[in-house]
Parts: structure tokens; C-alpha cells; sequence
């Protein structure tokens, strides 16, 4: 079973490329959806470490918790360390139920692919790239002030270090229909790999 790894910084793109993949027929495993799915297992040690501020009642803020992890390097860092190690036993236990499924490929949809060195284990790694101001723009949209979308931007390591790891760069500053024939490039090697 093929593994691909698609990545790119945040506000590229990425879910764009992944439902267009999964449209085709593959399956996609959404690192953060399973992030999201694993909160109730850390939220304790979430709240040990930034405190009761992150909850609303007794769920979790993301809000709050995103401003609190991505204040400094350091809280970022310790944010990973709690929410990391389970995130890598659900999503390798998802491949696991894909290839017992006899799937031939599967997308892996990881924002920090690069950063945490997980392209090294993938088959092909795509990465999704845009413009920086291009994905301020987005991320603004997405309801982020601009100094938190620059600061979420500079957590993540630099679009040459991300791309430098790349099989497949799929270009994501233009229309959705930009993105068709590069898509279908991309199914045609992952298809005939």
C-alpha cells in the first residue's frame, strides 16, 4: 500500500487537495480530525499544562488553547509533547485498518508532515504551496487576526524546508480549476506507481 503524505503550511490548501484525492477514490486520513478526535484522552494534561482557562465548561476552548500554544515556541513544543504521541498510534493504526482493508493507496493529510520528519516514512509526499500573504489573506478569513496568523505560520518550519521535502508540489495560488489538471497529474503517478 502506497502511503502519501500531503502536507503544506498552514492555510495552503491542504483539505482542498485532500477532498479533491478522496473525490478520486482515495481514502484520506485527516490528521486533524484525528487531533480533535483524541482531545478527551489529554484533556487532563491539557489543563495541567495551560491551565483551566482552556475550558468551556468541561470541553475544551481550541480558541483559547490555539492562543495559549502558540504564544511562544516553548508552549507550542509542549502542546506537541502532549497531543503528539497519541496522534501517531490512532494514525498508525488507521493505515493499519487501510491496508487490512486492501487499499492501494492512502492520503495522509498532516500539516507538519516535514516538521516532525514523518515525510521520511511516507512513499510520496505532495505538499500544497501558496503564497504567504496569499495564506494570511485565507487565514484572516477563517475568522484569525493577522498577527495570529503570522504567528501560527512562523510554529511552522519555512515553505523552502517544507517544499525541499517534496515529490509533487501542487501549486494552490490560483482558481479551484488551476488545480484540476495538476490533480489528475497527480492521481496518474499515484495510480501507476
Amino acid at each position: 500500500m502506497l502511503r502519501i503524505g500531503l502536507t503544506g503550511g498552514i492555510g495552503s490548501g491542504k483539505s482542498t487537495v485532500a477532498s479533491l484525492l478522496e473525490a478520486r477514490g482515495f481514502p484520506v486520513i485527516d490528521a486533524d480530525q484525528i487531533a480533535r478526535d483524541i482531545i478527551p484522552s489529554v484533556l487532563p494534561q491539557l489543563v495541567e499544562a495551560f491551565g483551566d482557562t482552556i475550558l468551556d465548561g468541561d470541553e475544551l476552548n481550541r480558541a483559547e488553547l490555539a492562543r495559549l500554544a502558540f504564544a511562544s515556541s516553548e508552549k507550542t513544543k509542549l502542546l506537541n509533547s502532549i497531543t503528539h504521541p497519541k496522534i501517531r498510534s490512532e494514525t498508525a493504526l488507521a493505515f493499519k485498518e487501510a491496508e487490512a482493508a486492501g487499499e492501494e493507496a492512502v492520503i495522509y493529510d498532516m500539516p507538519l508532515l516535514v516538521d516532525q520528519g514523518l515525510h521520511e516514512d511516507m512513499d510520496l509526499v505532495v505538499v500544497v504551496t501558496v503564497e504567504p500573504e496569499a495564506r494570511v489573506q485565507r487565514l484572516i478569513r477563517r475568522g484569525l487576526t493577522e498577527a495570529d496568523a503570522r504567528k501560527r505560520m512562523a510554529a511552522q518550519i519555512c515553505d523552502e524546508q517544507r517544499n525541499s521535502a517534496a515529490d509533487v508540489l501542487i501549486d494552490n495560488n490560483g482558481l479551484m480549476m488551476d488545480l484540476v489538471p495538476q490533480i489528475d497529474a497527480l492521481e496518474e503517478r499515484i495510480r501507476n506507481a
